[in-house]
Order: structure tokens, then sequence, then C-alpha cells
């Protein structure tokens, strides 16, 4: 049955305002913006299940599932959906709408709320809905699964590297971030990659949750070129603690730093350095601006650590590089799992694939 976007939602409206100053890398609830996650703050305007679409910016027209408590700024349009509808079913469908093609067709540039309850979509019955969402559920469920796994091991390393690398100990050697690494200069044409192997600071989580893939490539002929054991951190607001393993070659935005070991025996160890809570702390501290702050490239690479010796260094590497590669086999099936999840999708959606007969 068809039916404008507003016959089928219990609320379709933008959030409100909120100062960059109470949006930090910390804090209970997270901060929904036009492109997505901007951080954290203490309060929220938000406490359900919805649909949340990105009304401006980079990523204008993105959407996404959320439940919980959240603080919805004026840039995301907050979708809940009404007895028609299953909101994780409506969220799927909006996703493959396109919506960032309606951005043009209001006075102010982004997406306009009226020019959203006013397009027409098609559902099916509301059981029929459930028992599709349900399925992509499922897939959806093992991707957040190895994210989860991903980084609590992520969180191991880093307890091993603080207990075994501790400022507090005597017999390692003192020395700087530049003794074990550069930034790289390598420049690869962008054509050379595809979708999945270009970072930006806008695909880069905050808090140290890695990275999504980028939904286009950029117009730029040519991006810099990163390769397995490199390190990727965003130099735009260091604060958000934005931090990526290569797990293969890749290339990256001039607004992501990254930091090339010198050896790759020192691959794990590095990732562990720039991982740690203090050395984004002293990044921040070294960061240059004020509402859209940038790192230091000289300052930061003045950053002071311990060096191993090469006995340390192979013991834990022992545990490190097993655990990195263990991250890895779970990005792997997350990709194959995202594969499955939007081949399934259109034709779920479309009846191609018919599920009535499916028990649940």
């Amino acid at each position: 049955m068809k039916y404008n976007l507003s016959d089928v939602c219990s609320r379709l409206s933008s959030g409100k305002n909120i100062k960059a100053s109470e949006i930090s890398s910390e804090g209970e609830y997270p901060v929904f913006g036009g492109n997505g996650q901007r951080g954290f703050t203490n309060h929220f305007n938000f406490d359900g299940e919805c649909a949340i679409i990105g009304r401006q910016g980079a990523f204008c027209g993105n959407v996404r599932y959320f439940s919980g408590k959240a603080y919805m700024t004026e840039h995301a349009v907050v979708v809940c959906a009404n007895d028609k509808s299953n909101i994780r079913y409506l969220a799927y469908l909006l996703s493959r709408m396109q919506l960032g093609r309606l951005s043009g067709q209001s006075a102010q540039p982004g997406l306009s709320v009226k020019v959203l309850a006013q397009q027409e979509i098609e559902l099916p019955s509301i059981e029929y809905q459930n028992k599709i969402a349900s399925i992509l559920d499922s897939i959806e469920a093992k991707i957040f699964l190895n994210t989860a796994i991903n980084d609590n091991l992520a969180d191991i390393i880093q307890s091993v590297y603080q207990n075994r690398f501790s400022s507090t100990r005597s017999d390692v050697t003192a020395g700087v971030l530049a003794d074990i690494c550069s930034y790289s200069k390598d420049k690869v044409p962008v054509l050379d990659l595809n979708n999945s192997n270009y970072y930006s600071t806008e695909n880069m989580q905050s808090d140290k949750k890695g990275a999504v893939d980028a939904a286009t490539l950029p117009t730029i002929a040519q991006t810099t070129k990163c390769r397995k054991g490199d390190v990727l951190i965003s130099n735009i607001r260091p604060y958000f603690k934005k931090i990526v393993y290569c797990q293969f070659d890749c290339g990256c935005s001039t607004d992501v730093l990254c930091f090339c070991p010198k050896e790759s025996a020192l691959s794990a160890f590095l990732f562990s350095t720039l991982y740690a809570d203090h050395f984004f702390d002293f990044m921040a501290a070294g960061a240059k601006g004020t509402k859209m702050p940038r790192g230091d490239k000289q300052q930061i690479m003045t950053y002071p650590i311990y060096l191993p010796s090469a006995d340390e260094l192979a013991k834990f590497n022992s545990i490190a590089i097993p655990a990195l590669t263990q991250m890895e086999c779970s990005r792997l099936e997350n990709t194959r799992l995202t594969a499955l999840r939007d081949a399934l999708l259109p034709k779920l959606m479309s009846g191609e694939l018919d599920v009535s007969a499916i028990e649940l």
C-alpha cells in the first residue's frame, strides 16, 4: 500500500541545537548530527527507537537506525514509526531511497522535513515488515557482535601495552614518537582505490571505534598512500579520538595523519602507543585553531615514549599480533555480511524473495 512518509510516522522532525562546548569524546549520551555521530554529551532529548536522517553535510540523506537515549541536533531528522510501520523496516527502506537527491528542493541547503514528509513510499503489511526486519536484524546483530569483539581486543592489547611499557618502569629506554615512525608522504591515484579503501575524517568513528567504509571516493586525482601496518588518526578535533589500524593497503584524506612504522615489527607497538588516551590528550593540547583545531605534526612527533628491547617487543607482538589478526578476520566477516545484507535488502523489500512461509 502506498503512503506519504508522514502517514506512517508518529514523529518526523529535526532535533535541537547544541553548543559545541557541550560535545566531547566522553559523555553518557551520543550526539547525532548531519553526518552521523558527532561525539557525546551528558544530557539527551530523545529516548526510544528511530531512524535518523542526516539533513545537512557531506553525507546529507544518510540513514541509520538508533535505539536508546541520545541528543539529536537540528541537522538530524528523527523518524519514529506509528502502527503502520516497523521502524527497522522503515530505516532500511529510507536507506535505499537516495534521500540526498532531495537536498536542492528547499529554500535552504539541506533536506527539508516538509519535502521528506511528502515522499511516497510503499509498505507491505506490518506482519511482513516485521519478518523482513527480523531476517536483516540477525545479520546486523552478528556485525555488531564482531565490532564489539574488535573493540574489546583493542582494549586488551592496550592493557598489555600499558603493563609492559609503563612510565614507572626504569629498565625501558626513553625516546620520542619520531624514533619509531614517520608520516606517509607517498601518493596513490584515487582511481586505484575502491570505496572501502579510502578513509576520511568523516568516515572514522569517534572514541577509538575505528572506521566505516566510505560511501564515495573523493574527486581529487591523488590521495595519501597507506600500507598494511600503518596507523591512521583524524587530525581534526583530535579530542574525538579517531584511530584506525590499517589491515590492508588503502588511502586517506589530507585531514587524516598516516603514521608509518620504521619497521614492520613495530606496527602493533605503534598502534598501541597512539591508541592510548594519553597520546590523544597530548595531541589535543598541542592542536592549533579554535573552531576546528588540528594537531601540530611537528609537536606530535615529540610525544615521549618508552622504547622496548628486541626481546620485549617480540613478547608483546606474540600477544598483540594474533589479536590484530583476529580483528582483521572479524572485519572481513563484517565485509561479507554487509555485502550479503545489501544484496538481500532490495530482493526482500521488492518481494522478489518470498519470506511468507518462513517461521521466525
